[in-house]
């Protein structure tokens, strides 16, 4: 909600309509804000935050995996330079009050973002911009594209919490972050071996790390009275759980509270609200945490993809 308009994403942009409070009326009238984005792919939502000025920050997600020469194939090379760079894997700035928007345009804002669908301002820090990141998929084990071992690729690579400013470069696809090594190492792809940082130390390094395949969803940063005071020091993240553990458990399925202190990481994430699936060896579960928002008077709602729920979490100080 913005300036009186709902905005909503497509496959290649964005569009908003007038919202009257109380009307359960369908928009007579939508206005294209953004067209022309790149949908094909393996990544193709438009997850966005509009600033109070009017900037919009918009995530576009990689159309590959890796950007190997054949996508998700074994042993394939990376290309280099990745030329997919130029339209995806990183966020555009737009501004939310001009109607037909495209690449020309834009600003190209961060790059190296494989898929971030979780993107934020966080009021307790000056409104800076914040993303989460989607590992990449099959480092090894069956199905894998390299040599890797199955429980390697199973905890690796770490899901990230990024903190955004103009002309950041976040690594993908020639990096990703190592949950062994606790810093980014050269993709296989591009030569890696799990080890070797290489180019990768020129990269900016994530805020927090989470565990592999976890697939973070949302992302907020609180601001209300209900909860204690010190959850207005971090970040909530909802994952959505994946498909890519074997032969580990699928997991994520959960809401966690990453405690901050500016922008570095203040302790490890906590589990703050989980039991959305009770399924432990399938590839999806019965309860999706995907979106979260916070209401008026501070409870969190968490939003479910397959469920078709959404969960409301209050505070009683017991």
């Amino acid at each position: 909600m913005f300036d009186g308009y709902i905005y909503a994403e497509t496959m290649t942009g964005v569009v908003r309509f007038p919202y009257k409070a109380g009307s359960t009326e369908p928009a007579a009238k939508l206005d294209t804000i953004v067209e022309g984005l790149q949908r094909n792919g393996d990544h193709t939502t438009k997850t966005f935050v509009i600033a109070r000025d009017g900037s919009m920050y918009l995530d576009i997600g990689s159309a590959t995996n890796a950007c190997q020469e054949k996508n998700r194939t074994k042993e394939s090379p990376g290309v280099n330079p990745c030329t997919e760079l130029e339209t995806r894997a990183g966020i555009w700035k737009f501004d939310a009050r001009k109607m037909h928007q495209s690449y020309s345009n834009g600003v190209h804002y961060a790059r190296g973002i494989r898929n971030g669908v979780g993107i934020e301002l966080n009021p307790n820090d000056n409104n800076k911009l914040w993303a989460t990141q989607h590992g990449r998929d099959q480092l090894g084990g069956q199905g894998g594209n390299w040599s890797f071992p199955e429980s390697y690729n199973a905890e690796n690579p770490a899901e990230e919490l990024l903190q955004v400013n103009q002309g950041d470069d976040f690594g993908w696809p020639f990096c990703y972050y190592s949950a062994e090594e606790h810093h980014l190492v050269e993709a296989p792809e591009y030569g890696g071996d799990g080890k070797k940082t290489g180019q990768c130390a020129r990269k900016k390094e994530p805020v927090a790390a989470f565990p592999a395949h976890w697939a973070p969803n949302g992302l907020l940063f609180y601001t209300g009275s209900m909860f204690p005071a010190r959850y207005k020091n971090g970040a909530f993240v909802a994952f959505h759980g994946s498909w890519n553990r074997s032969p580990l458990p699928q997991a994520g399925f959960n809401v966690v509270f990453q405690p901050l202190n500016g922008e570095k990481a203040a302790g490890a994430y906590e589990v703050f609200a989980d039991g959305f699936s009770n399924v432990t060896g399938g590839t999806t579960g019965n309860h999706r945490p995907t979106g979260l928002a916070q209401g008026p008077d501070g409870a969190l709602y968490v939003a479910d993809d397959a469920g078709g729920r959404i969960y409301r979490i209050v505070y009683t100080g017991k």
